[in-house]
């Protein structure tokens, strides 16, 4: 897991070298991102922006994250509806693929590098050019995994309060 610094400062250099600019509001919404552990509603995003800047409101917090995904600074988990900092933005055409805890809703960011040539495969046999691509797949983390599994629920350490998120379809 790269640091908020390195993911700021990485984020700098490379609006610099793009000749675009990375405002006090875009880089506070990303800074707020590269604290978070996993993925961010863009309501729950604006709460916390509030905190420095009290006048922000919808359109604000929309407008800088439209920025962060041209950029590919962050992704958007479609299924969830949230956003997260990309991990690997130095790479701009890398697939990601989102492994999403159906239990506690972490998200956590890895590179998918056989499916992107399998998708590369695809994508040159029908004359399809990819800009980019992210993979959702659920599940659940390896501490929720354990608990889901729990099967002595009255005489166990794991906390049973939290139920799992079932995706409505």
């Amino acid at each position: 897991m790269i640091s908020a610094e390195k993911i700021l400062s990485q984020a700098e250099a490379i609006c610099q070298q793009r000749s675009v600019r990375l405002t006090p509001q875009r880089f506070e919404v990303l800074r707020l991102m590269s604290e978070q552990n996993g993925a961010i509603s863009a309501y729950d995003l604006l709460d916390l922006l509030r905190a420095s800047e009290p006048q922000a409101k919808p359109p604000t917090i929309y407008r800088a994250l439209d920025f962060l995904l041209e950029q590919g600074f962050i992704h958007r988990v479609e299924s969830t509806n949230s956003y997260v900092v990309c991990h690997h933005f130095e790479e701009p055409s890398h697939t990601s693929a989102m492994l999403i805890c159906g239990r506690c809703g972490s998200v956590t960011e890895q590179q998918a590098d056989g499916v992107e040539d399998i998708l590369k495969s695809l994508a040159l046999k029908s004359g399809f050019k990819l800009s980019h691509s992210v993979i959702e797949a659920h599940g659940f983390c390896q501490q929720c995994g354990e608990i889901e599994a729990c099967t002595h629920q009255d005489a166990c350490q794991h906390d049973h309060s939290v139920q799992s998120k079932k995706r409505g379809r």
